[in-house]
Formats: C-alpha cells, sequence, structure tokens
C-alpha cells in the first residue's frame, strides 16, 4: 500500500489537471491537503469527513477511496 505522501502527490496531479473553479479541483486539492498533512489513511478519511460543501465532500471522498484501493 502507498503512503499518504504518494497519495498526496497522485491528488495533487489530478487537481491540476482539472479546471480551476471546478468541483473536481476542489476535491482532489482537499484530498491532497488532507494526505500531506495526516498521519496515516484513517486520519486521512476521518478528516475529509468534515469537507464542506457536500458536493466537494463526496467528490473528496469518492476520490480518496479510489487513490487509497490503488
Amino acid at each position: 500500500m502507498r503512503d499518504n505522501l504518494d497519495l498526496a502527490s497522485s491528488a495533487q496531479e489530478l487537481a491540476d489537471a482539472a479546471p480551476t473553479g471546478s468541483i473536481d479541483r476542489a476535491a482532489a486539492s482537499s484530498v491532497a491537503i488532507t494526505l500531506a498533512t495526516t498521519r496515516d489513511i484513517s486520519d486521512a478519511r476521518k478528516t475529509l469527513d468534515g469537507v464542506t460543501p457536500e458536493e466537494v465532500r463526496q467528490a473528496a471522498l469518492a476520490l480518496f477511496d479510489r487513490l487509497a484501493a490503488s
């Protein structure tokens, strides 16, 4: 399994590729920052539960799940 910083790097690449102002960019940025600043996958997942607005939280959780499963 990849560590938080590896996953953060992947999420940041997705954020950089997403259109400015899009939900996908906001979600990927949220995932990248969260993964880079938490100790482990479990902490990152818990932290993402607090992302707002709801649309960004749902997109961030979906992206997190995809990245964590890879």
